[in-house]
């Protein structure tokens, strides 16, 4: 049964929640500081904040009216400079974990104006018309006005996805609307729990209609073009994207700036590179700018938007795009012992197939870019463990506010 305790927080966990002991065993308090004693109902090892009877010095007033209630930001309450230190210690503990001894510099901003890049949840209730994000440990939906997380672009996103959603009202069913902030406006795709196997001409008619009063660039269904007034344009390097339906991009302008900065410092010098899973190209793209590319992604979709962006592309090096599944057919050691360095950025599940490839080759240059600390460090010990050195590794906060935190990391033989 839950019982209301006296919990003094020792520490800020990778989660962002403050941690405590009661009785002996660590319990988790979200939102809870330390240095903080709390007044708190306790279920099993999960607390509840009910009064803060001694706060911490650190305690800074969070930005958002939702936040506490909305499950999107962990860490608004916390002054910046012990929430620089808390996120650069997220990947020292990574790395730690794995025995690697590495200089970790401090954490670089990479929000700048925002996120250009949001999924909203809709959900018909009563009537009414739902738009937001999931609230903090729960299945319900927080309805939504604005998030100060996003670009201003997308300040009326949940509007714009509850107009959208209109059209599918008689289905009863969920569905999400992903935005994506570009050049050129709003790329909306929606995402039916269950497709119907095709649009109806009045829906498509109706979500035309809306995206002329919305000035909205293209809305598609499932990735299927229903509209598209203006290409949804992206600039990467010397590169004029028009990524995929609901394609991936790096979360911010300023974050894709500067991952690909530190990309670019580290590949100096290297006349041929191996830019593995490589997206939409945002580092091939800057790289070929002094050296040839061979950019690989398991992505078909994304292979297209950068080969589309290659052809129109002039004064670069050669780059050779390269559809491949890298997790089921890495490349080989002897394949990757041509090229003079070799970036790869996987997914958050990382790279370990990939990295014993690396591993086993003569590549002298490895750079590592991450979302993952915990992946990260696992397919880090790897390389080093095949004979490299892990030099530098420099955190990037992108997704300002969560616990989520990125990296790029150089190696050398």
């Amino acid at each position: 049964m839950p019982t209301q305790v006296d919990i003094k927080i020792t520490a800020l966990g990778g989660r962002g929640d403050g941690i405590g002991e009661v009785s002996g065993e660590r319990v988790y308090v979200p939102f809870a500081l330390p240095g903080e004693t709390v007044l708190a109902t306790l279920t099993g090892n999960r607390a509840r904040v009910d009064e803060i009877t001694k706060p911490s010095p650190d305690r800074i007033e969070p930005i958002c009216p939702h936040f506490t209630r909305c499950g999107g930001c962990a860490v608004q309450h916390l002054d910046l400079e012990a929430y620089r230190s808390w996120k650069k210690g997220i990947v020292e503990t990574a790395l730690a974990n794995r025995g690697l001894d590495a200089p970790v510099e401090e954490l670089l901003d990479g929000h700048g104006e925002g996120r250009r890049r949001v999924t909203l949840h809709v959900r018909f209730h009563k009537g009414r018309v739902l738009a937001g994000f999931m609230q903090a440990r729960s299945h319900a939906l927080l309805d939504l006005d604005k998030c100060p997380v996003l670009v201003p672009a997308l300040f009326g996103a949940a509007d714009v996805a509850r107009s959208l959603a209109a059209p599918f009202k008689g289905l009863g069913q969920p569905l999400d609307v992903s935005f994506t902030a570009t050049e050129s406006g709003l790329d909306c795709d929606i995402r039916l729990a269950k497709a119907p196997k095709e649009l109806d001409m009045d829906a498509r008619m109706d979500i035309a209609d809306m995206a002329t009063d919305l000035d909205l660039a293209r809305v598609t269904v499932g990735g299927d073009i229903v509209v598209e007034r203006r290409p949804p344009v992206i600039h990467m390097g010397a590169g004029r994207i028009v990524p995929a339906p609901g394609g991936f991009l790096q979360a911010t302008q300023a974050g894709e700036d500067v991952l690909a900065g530190l990309v670019m410092d580290h590949a100096q010098g290297a006349g041929k590179i191996a830019d593995l899973f490589c997206g939409v190209g945002p580092f091939t793209l800057r790289l070929a700018a002094e050296s040839s590319v061979l950019a690989a992604d398991n992505d078909e979709e994304q292979i297209a938007a950068l080969g589309q962006a290659v052809r129109h592309c002039q004064g670069l090096k050669p780059i050779t795009p390269e559809v491949r599944d890298m997790f089921e057919n890495p490349y080989r050691s002897e394949e990757l012992s041509d090229f003079d360095c070799v970036v790869f950025d996987p997914p958050r599940v990382g790279a370990q197939a990939q990295a014993r490839e690396l591993a086993a080759s003569r590549v002298s240059s490895v750079i590592g870019v991450s979302c993952n600390p915990a992946s990260f460090a696992r397919d880090a010990a790897v390389l080093c463990d095949g004979g490299f050195r892990l030099e530098r590794v420099t955190p990037v906060d992108q997704f300002k506010y969560t616990r989520h935190v990125e990296l790029v990391a150089n190696f050398r033989r």
